[in-house]
């Protein structure tokens, strides 16, 4: 249930403004980080409740949220915005400095398969969580190798690697070292023991100035 109400003109400006300053939507102002996957999905940093607008007026049927935030202002007005706008917003939370779970993987790919097209993907940066679902999406969805599809993480869409968000490549990277050599498929190898996100989490090892660049600088959610 979101904190926030829209029922006023005060309530309402309340939300846009929490959003503006605590969310720094003040800097998606005019910069979407968007980027066409393929021509049924785009993946965004949040969008304004405007850009929800015109992005509905150039095709997009589904907007898939990946931060959670249910009690946020950016919710509030997401959950309007898409009502009004006649948009299906679907919510995925996945985690930008964690190694997702067997079932948010293969969950992942059921999404991809039953989503209504075109959508657009976004977290709040349109760095990290969309790029992860961006591998998931070229691989289940397209059918390109994990090596190939990893492209997404990359920094033309602001990712940084040498953070703590590296991790998101260290999963995909212990795929390809460990998994395809074994003749497993990724989603083979997620089924396996040796997909543990706890155990792969502790052997990742973030570079110091990245983790600074994502915690301290850009602070990245």
């Amino acid at each position: 249930m979101t904190a926030f109400s829209l029922e006023s003109a005060a309530e309402r400006r309340r939300a846009v403004l929490d959003h503006l300053w605590k969310d720094h939507a003040w800097l998606r102002l005019g910069f979407s980080n968007a980027h066409w996957i393929s021509d049924e999905l785009v993946r965004t940093n949040q969008p304004w409740p405007f850009q929800l607008k015109t992005w509905r007026d150039r095709g997009i049927r589904t907007v898939i949220n990946l931060r959670g935030g249910f009690d946020t202002s950016f919710r509030a007005l997401e959950v309007d915005a898409c009502a009004r706008y006649g948009l299906e917003l679907v919510d995925f939370v996945v985690a930008s400095r964690d190694v997702p779970a067997a079932e948010t993987v293969l969950a992942a790919r059921r999404l991809f398969d039953t989503v209504r097209y075109p959508a657009l993907m976004h977290c709040k940066s349109g760095a990290d969580r969309a790029g992860v679902m961006g591998v998931f999406y070229k691989h289940f969805r397209q059918g390109l190798p994990i090596r190939e599809a990893i492209e997404q993480l990359s920094p033309k869409y602001l990712h940084a690697k040498a953070g703590l968000t590296g991790v998101l490549d260290y999963i995909f990277e212990r795929y390809l070292a460990e998994g395809e050599p074994a003749g497993l498929s990724f989603e083979d190898w997620v089924r396996t023991p040796a997909y543990d996100p706890v155990a792969i989490k502790a052997d990742f090892r973030a570079g110091w100035w990245g983790t600074v660049l994502t915690e301290r600088l850009l602070r990245r959610e």
